[in-house]
């Protein structure tokens, strides 16, 4: 299938590793042209040269920039210098790393605020900053798309994830909101909630449980497979495609859902 993505503009932001730096090499593997950000310079470029690598594409197709999705004006900063380089943008992706673990008397009101900041508030910045471009986009060829990364806790909460169940439902709120006053103008608004996939992060979340359990490794992601239909963990290359397909042409008529790519792990009925 030809996912109409070649020589099409993407922002992903967090892409230096785990899920976003997934997201994007599977984008570049379509001819995409991507736009990858991280607070730590060293860490983004390393990501640039293993996205090339991979995806076996020419250096102008990845575009390394240093930015902290907390702070409005980088990225007010990094949408303009990422418009200016490609001459546009059809997609964005939004995407963050996960907030501190714990139990409701480990965090104070700043713990709190700095979650909503991570997680919720820069989503809507990079949303509010991207739009001005997603519609120039929508208006010249049809292909605007919008993807936030949030999680599976968003619609089943995990025990020691107060900030990010939390936060990530604050975005699956702000995302069906926003798929509605967007729809009219062709740009597609839909979210990702990966559940327990092999990243960095989950690695942290291992360290956490065998801390406060006694647990071997295995064990914590054993559990985790059990809970899941289809008994394993996720990698980072099937959220990868997932994030291709939203992203593409093809998918024009899929808005405002919130997708679980989690192995059949959440039991919601819809």
């Amino acid at each position: 299938m030809d996912l109409g993505l070649t020589d099409r503009t993407a922002f992903i932001a967090g892409s230096s590793s785990g899920l976003g730096l997934a997201a994007a090499t599977a984008l570049a593997r379509e001819g995409c042209r991507v736009v990858i950000c991280s607070r730590d310079p060293g860490r983004v470029n390393n990501a640039a040269r293993a996205i090339l690598d991979d995806a076996d594409v020419p250096a102008s197709h990845v575009f390394p920039l240093m930015c902290d999705v907390t702070d409005e004006a980088q990225v007010c900063a990094a949408m303009d210098a990422a418009v200016e380089h490609y001459n546009g943008l059809n997609i964005l992706i939004t995407n963050a790393g996960g907030p501190p673990t714990g139990l409701i008397d480990d965090f104070d009101a700043q713990d709190w605020r700095d979650g909503l900041e991570l997680n919720l508030l820069s989503t809507i910045n990079l949303c509010r900053h991207a739009l001005p471009h997603l519609r120039k986009a929508s208006r010249q060829d049809g292909h605007a798309r919008i993807l936030m990364i949030t999680s599976i806790a968003a619609k089943q909460p995990i025990g020691t994830l107060y900030l990010s169940n939390t936060s990530r439902a604050g975005v699956q709120g702000f995302a069906k909101t926003l798929s509605e006053e967007l729809g009219p103008e062709g740009i597609t608004v839909n979210t990702l909630m990966p559940g327990f996939t092999r990243t960095d992060r989950l690695k942290h979340l291992v360290d956490d449980i065998m801390a406060r359990t006694g647990k071997l490794a295995d064990e914590v992601e054993a559990d985790w497979a059990a809970g899941a239909a289809l008994r394993r963990l996720g990698e980072p290359e099937e959220f990868g495609a997932v994030t291709a397909f939203l992203a593409s042409k093809p998918a024009a008529f899929i808005t405002g859902i919130a997708l679980p790519i989690d192995g059949g792990y959440s039991k919601h009925v819809l």
